[in-house]
């Protein structure tokens, strides 16, 4: 699944004519080249979710014939569900028996997403978070198993975790690259939940009783081409990441 529904504020004012997903990036939309990535994972069906601009995202595909894919649209036109709500809304679009990998239109990285993949399925755990040790003020939180156990904004010092008590100290603190693989073990728990939320905040409520893992990648190179000034670094990243 491709989240390609966001507003994509960031990227005001590009995003005021357009969506996130097809702000140009080394000449082609954001969408192709995660698109083209997953297909040379050998993924085959991919649910893109819209919503602002929706209709070019469904356009732009259909120009390129889904770029051979069976590619479906997780239309969110009525409301923008956030993370979690977006794959719940979309769940009915995916074989029910296979794992789901995620993966943000704005992220590009060197991620081997067919080893991350099945690493994923031959795992023991219902979700795997791919994290880094990049620099950021909000972590994940995951004990010596690399299993999830909280969230942390080390500027302000909240906590969230299903364990009251919980201290960041002695915890490995990472960062989420939103990139993730959920099983299909933890497809009902999102039918507990409502129409919108955070997948953060899903994972959050559900670690405590369900095998959540954090993959850290040393040699991660991501960027999130999120905001106006990343965009002058993306096309020397995807050379970097191509050589």
């Amino acid at each position: 699944m491709i989240f390609a529904a966001g507003l994509g504020t960031r990227l005001k004012p590009l995003t005021d004519t357009m969506p996130k997903a097809l702000v140009r990036v080394g000449g082609e939309p954001l969408l192709r080249h995660v698109i083209l990535r997953l297909k040379d994972a050998g993924f085959e069906r991919i649910v893109v979710n819209v919503h602002h601009f929706a209709q070019q995202i469904i356009d732009y595909l259909s120009a390129n014939y889904n770029f051979g894919l069976d590619i479906r649209i997780s239309d969110e036109r009525e409301m923008l569900l956030d993370t979690g709500g977006g794959i719940k809304k979309a769940l009915p679009l995916f074989d029910d028996a296979s794992p789901i990998l995620i993966h943000n239109v704005d992220i590009l990285s060197n991620v081997d997403l067919a080893a991350f993949y099945s690493q994923a399925v031959r795992g023991d755990c219902e979700a795997s978070l791919l994290v880094s040790k990049r620099s950021t003020s909000r972590y994940l939180l995951f004990d010596k198993r690399s299993m999830l156990v909280g969230w942390t904004n080390i500027k302000t010092g909240e906590v969230k975790s299903p364990w009251p008590s919980l201290n960041p100290a002695g915890l490995d603190h990472f960062a989420f690259s939103g990139i993730h693989v959920i099983a299909p073990s933890l497809f009902a728990c999102f039918q507990e939940m409502p129409d919108k939320f955070g997948i953060v905040d899903f994972y959050l409520k559900y670690c405590e009783n369900h095998p959540l893992k954090g993959f850290l990648k040393d040699d991660l190179q991501l960027l999130d081409v999120g905001k106006l000034d990343t965009l002058e670094q993306a096309e020397l990243f995807l050379n970097e990441v191509k050589e």
